[in-house]
């Protein structure tokens, strides 16, 4: 700091980020380098990862462990990668600020060497994103970025540097005290409750109705409200099915849990959803995966629908009466006046019976002793290994199905985190994740077409000894669409496979030339070891399970179509 009070852009910025308590942030080389100085001083971790893709999962998934924002940063020329990255970050509602460098003004419209146009990059994967041209806006701007990636529905901010890795920001000075907030919170900021005519409406309509499922979604998750969700389940005798990002929020072998509802489903979720005569939807977006196109329930079914973000109050459905407000908030005040009612638990117990009715059939899978390795006995192993307060950040595609289907959570200290739609950020957002979890366990589940995205983050879970399991569903291809290879090519044996095929790779082997464990798994025996010596390593951990293409993951109900 200056004699004059003053103090650069790079020192203002280490010293505002640090005083968040932030303990992490992920970036590509080469870009404000003085700032990433000033933060290793202060002892925030600067974490150099491999592509700017990678910075933004690692971001991401530090964001949805710590319930604060996740900070990674890319030069010029790295911001279109970067702005890649935040698609999940988006889909996922996750508050990553994303800070980039352009080269100065003097350089644009000049044919300048690697330089674009950044802002309609990051316009369709931010709520906020601006240019920071002098350092005297730089406070006033980072506040701004980190308020609006938080607020409501969070979501990823950019600012974009003036100096082609920052530097003039970076160097310009600033006489403002470096604080971002003055009161830290986490997710969500806001627990505002819904108008009390609206729940006291809700309260009856719900008690009304006999046959009431209910899903909760990402939202839910997100205020932390499976306590509310349960006791509101009880007191209904409503079967719960929850959105993918979900899973957990209540105890999935609970009595009322019949797991993931839409096109990510098992198939008893959608069939008891679907015989619902009304909906409770909490905190979810009522998109196409988590409805099964708007067919779980149908289109005309009756929903209540409880939401922080009043668009999206009936955005899918008509018949809708909405409360807008914190799930958890709303739902503590809507348990209170529902009361424990007199109820017909015949939907509940016939839910329960469709569900113990499918666990039963998928016990010869669990229990297959042979090789190759079922998914279904790789999750089942899983669920048992998994500690108390365990972390597990899967893939999209059929890495979520499995997980979300076979993998069971307690409902408590658990938490489930998975892709929202961008295979390969499992591995990525794991080493965010466990930067953010301190004493807790990790375990990435990905499959190896996932895993070979970012295989150099191998390299930097050993150079920062990021202690995360890795868990590799080997099944040399893309499980997921290998039926619709085959059905587009007549079903004609082997034609199109190539499509769809790769390898085989041995990970471990991969794993050892990183300088990373590998335990190769090729017996179902050798499962439950191999889960207990990773997770109990202080150092990351690739766990090779060798598995087949040919099985299929869980499949989801679809009601018959309409005449």
């Amino acid at each position: 700091m200056s004699d004059g009070g003053t103090m650069n852009g790079a020192e203002w910025l280490a010293r505002a980020l640090a005083g968040t308590g932030m303990s992490h942030v992920f970036f590509v080389e080469s870009c404000m380098r003085r700032t990433l100085l000033h933060l290793g001083d202060l002892g925030v971790k600067h974490v150099l990862a491999h592509s700017e893709k990678a910075a933004a999962y690692m971001a991401d998934g530090y964001a949805r462990v710590a319930g604060r924002p996740g900070v990674c940063m890319a030069q010029s020329v790295g911001a279109a990668n970067l702005a890649s990255g935040l698609q999940d970050a988006w889909l996922g509602r996750s508050p990553v600020i994303a800070l980039t460098g352009h080269k100065e003004p003097s350089f644009q419209h000049r044919n300048s060497y690697q330089e674009i146009a950044h802002a309609p990059l990051f316009s369709a994967v931010t709520k906020f994103s601006t240019p920071v041209y002098s350092t005297g806006e730089l406070p006033r701007l980072l506040r701004h970025a980190w308020k609006t990636a938080m607020a409501d529905t969070p979501r990823p901010t950019h600012l974009d540097f003036n100096g082609l890795q920052g530097d003039v920001i970076e160097l310009g000075q600033t006489a403002e005290p470096p604080v971002i907030e003055t009161e830290a919170r986490a997710l969500p900021v806001h627990r505002p409750v819904a108008d009390e005519r609206d729940i006291a409406n809700a309260a009856a309509i719900l008690t009304g109705a006999r046959r009431v499922a209910i899903v909760a979604g990402d939202g839910a998750a997100m205020s932390g409200a499976g306590p509310e969700v349960l006791a509101l389940g009880e007191a209904l005798a409503a079967p719960i099915a929850t959105t993918l990002g979900a899973r957990g929020i209540v105890p999935t072998r609970h009595r009322l849990a019949v797991g993931v509802a839409g096109s990510y489903s098992a198939p008893p979720t959608n069939r008891i959803v679907h015989g619902a005569e009304l909906v409770l939807f909490i905190g979810c977006d009522t998109g196409d995966q988590v409805t099964l196109n708007w067919r779980i329930p149908e289109i005309n079914t009756r929903i209540v629908q409880i939401e922080a973000d009043p668009t999206e109050i009936g955005r899918s459905y008509p018949n809708t009466t909405g409360l807008v407000g914190d799930p958890k908030a709303t739902l503590k005040r809507l348990v209170e006046i529902v009361g424990r009612p007199q109820r017909d638990t015949g939907f509940a117990e016939e839910a329960a019976r469709i569900v113990a009715d499918w666990r039963a059939g998928m016990t010869p899978l669990i229990e297959k002793n042979a090789a190759p390795v079922s998914v279904e006995r790789l999750c089942t192993e899983l669920t048992r290994a998994l500690p108390e307060d365990g972390i597990v950040v899967a893939d999209t595609g059929y890495s979520g199905i499995w997980t979300g289907t076979m993998v069971d959570f307690n409902g408590a200290g658990q938490s489930y985190l998975r892709a929202a739609g961008s295979l390969g950020w499992a591995f990525p957002a794991s080493l965010g994740a466990t930067c953010a979890a301190g004493p807790r366990k990790v375990v990435c589940f990905t499959g190896d077409g996932g895993f070979y995205y970012h295989l150099p983050e191998l390299e930097t879970a050993r150079r920062y000894r990021i202690p995360v399991t890795v868990v590799v569903n080997n099944n040399s291809g893309f499980g997921q669409n290998l039926t619709g290879v085959r059905r587009i090519s007549g079903n004609r044996p082997g034609r199109g496979e190539e499509l769809v095929r790769f390898g085989p790779t041995d990970f471990t082997a991969v794993a050892r030339s990183f300088g990373v464990r590998g335990i190769r798994v090729e017996q179902p025996h050798e499962l439950a070891p191999a889960l207990a010596t990773a997770l109990d390593a202080d150092e990351p951990v690739l766990v090779d399970v060798v598995t087949d293409l040919e099985p299929r993951a869980p499949e989801a109900w679809s009601p018959p179509a309409a005449h």
